[in-house]
């Protein structure tokens, strides 16, 4: 008798069938991943940020950074600045971060500071002097 080499046409439908079954399981688990890494990430970040500004608070007399603007805080987060907090390049103190970290929300690595008049210009972060540093998406935490 003839014996016959390969697959029947059943045995590659039942093996496509089942691959499909579990495609169907795991894709889901790892587009939740992404979006838990990203608030994984926010959270490690305004940890981050939080931290440095109460550093920048000891530092300099229980002073936050200069909040003329999101660009002037900023600046005084990753400048050297001296006691009363003017940024100089041979300051004593900081820089508290090498750069403002991106927002994976919405790309910004900016800061908006939250005050009587509401801002108009996206950002990456809110610094509220009362609150502290928030994400400034809705959907992040």
């Amino acid at each position: 008798m003839k014996t016959q080499n390969g697959f029947t046409l059943v045995e590659i439908l039942i093996v496509v069938v089942i691959l499909g079954i579990l495609a169907a399981i795991v894709i889901p688990q790892f587009t939740d991943a992404s979006s838990q890494a990203n608030a994984s990430r926010v959270e490690t970040d305004l940890q981050t940020l939080r931290s440095q500004v109460e550093l920048y608070k000891i530092q300099h007399n229980d002073n936050v950074p200069d909040t003329t603007s999101g660009a002037t805080f900023a600046l005084g987060l990753t400048s050297k600045t001296d006691f009363d907090g003017t940024v100089n390049t041979s300051g004593a103190y900081g820089p508290y971060m090498q750069v403002i970290p991106t927002n994976p929300y919405n790309s910004l690595n900016t800061i908006r500071l939250d005050g009587a008049a509401a801002p108009t210009e996206a950002a990456g972060w809110r610094f509220d002097t009362t609150t502290g540093f928030l994400a400034s998406d809705a959907n992040s935490v």
